[in-house]
């Protein structure tokens, strides 16, 4: 039998990590201090300091005392920079001065609107815009043919322009967090996205079917909507490796979700599944799979078998305590806010697994409640 994992209290867990935390940062102060003290690294830093005063033509007398390095740093500087030093550190400056001039980033509530300016900047490869009061994608999006990533999280975006069809050359939209309740069928246009997130917009029910044409896609992220299946299209992705749909209303997967031969990694929890299917079994390259447990009453015996190489997760949730209020709007921040930490806190889980390169080998009985 495999193992499984039942997690429930996040201050205990997070305890347990800020602990191994410490213990590393502990670990690396002691070996930096080793490093330190070390005759090699004593020798390499002078044998370096001696490469960089043989290409300045420093003359030995200077850095050589009685047979002994001295290293010290004005010696250098008396000499000035290497012309070679030079030209490097002027090469770097121009490389990230003219990367930048292709990003735009915004942040901030004071945004409502997108700036006037950014519509002439049609060269631009990426915007970076997040935590604005931003509701509206301009139409204008159209001429940023050159556009390769669009990140727009935690703003107050309600809708996407079918503009977005015309960035053809688009490999990574996030939208997440959010006021969608739809995505537009253009999307299916765009060819080459290789990623997309729509997580935390609360209210998304499904996909349009054009997105089956995104045969690119690596990466989706739906969760915290309202799906009540995978969407067809998502099924139709032939690429996909990752797909995290957590958090949403999933009372069965599709008997042919082992159609998605390249997924990797399958995120379930916080859904109302009572069995899973056995096509699970029939995906080679799943490695994770996470679920909640509560209502789990059928799962495949070959899923729990150590040999298939499947790291299987349940989580023992309980319901959530929500702060009860008469604005409807603060519970859906709430929400939103209980959503993300989550996520994050799942996220830095996942890494955590992966680093292990294993299934933990132990079952923890407590109860998983989070009180925002």
């Amino acid at each position: 039998m495999g193992h499984q994992v039942i997690i429930f209290d996040f201050s205990l867990i997070r305890g347990l990590w800020e602990t191994r935390v410490k213990k590393n940062k502990e670990r690396q102060r002691k070996e930096k201090e080793r490093l330190e003290k070390s005759s090699l690294e004593k020798i390499k830093q002078e044998w370096n300091f001696i490469l960089e005063c043989r290409k300045k033509g420093i003359p030995q007398s200077k850095y050589l005392k009685n047979g002994f390095v001295d290293t010290d740093e004005k010696i250098l500087d008396t000499y000035g920079k290497t012309p070679q030093l030079q030209k490097r550190h002027a090469l770097s400056s121009e490389t990230n001065k003219e990367k930048n001039k292709f990003i735009f980033q915004l942040s901030g509530e004071k945004w409502t609107e997108f700036p006037d300016s950014l519509k002439e900047q049609i060269y631009l490869k990426e915007w970076h815009v997040y935590n604005t009061l931003i509701q509206t994608i301009p139409a204008y999006i159209a001429l940023f043919q050159d556009l390769r990533v669009l990140e727009l999280s935690k703003n107050q975006i309600n809708h996407l322009p079918v503009e977005i069809g015309c960035l053809k050359n688009l490999k990574v939209l996030n939208v997440s967090f959010n006021n969608l309740k739809s995505v537009p069928p253009e999307l299916g246009d765009c060819e080459n996205l290789e990623k997309l997130d729509l997580s935390g917009n609360m209210e998304i029910t499904e996909l349009p079917f054009e997105l089956s044409n995104l045969k690119q896609v690596t990466v989706v992220d739906v969760s915290a909507n309202k799906f009540h299946s995978i969407p067809i299209c998502v099924l139709r992705m032939s690429n996909l490796q990752w797909l995290d749909i957590s958090s949403n209303n999933l009372k069965d997967l599709p008997e042919d979700i082992d159609r998605l031969e390249e997924l990797q990694t399958l995120l379930l929890q916080k859904n109302k599944l009572t069995y899973l299917p056995r096509a699970l079994v029939n995906m080679p390259k799943l490695s994770l799979l996470v679920v909640s447990g509560d209502d789990l009453v059928e799962i495949p015996t070959a899923i729990c078998e150590s040999t298939t190489g499947l790291k299987f997760i349940s989580l023992k949730d309980s319901p959530v305590e929500t702060i009860v209020c008469e604005d409807t709007e603060e519970i859906i921040a709430s929400e939103r806010d209980r959503e993300q930490f989550e996520k994050e806190f799942m996220k830095a889980y996942i890494e955590d697994l992966k680093e292990r390169d294993s299934a933990p080998s132990y079952t923890t009985k407590v109860l998983l409640s989070l009180q925002l």
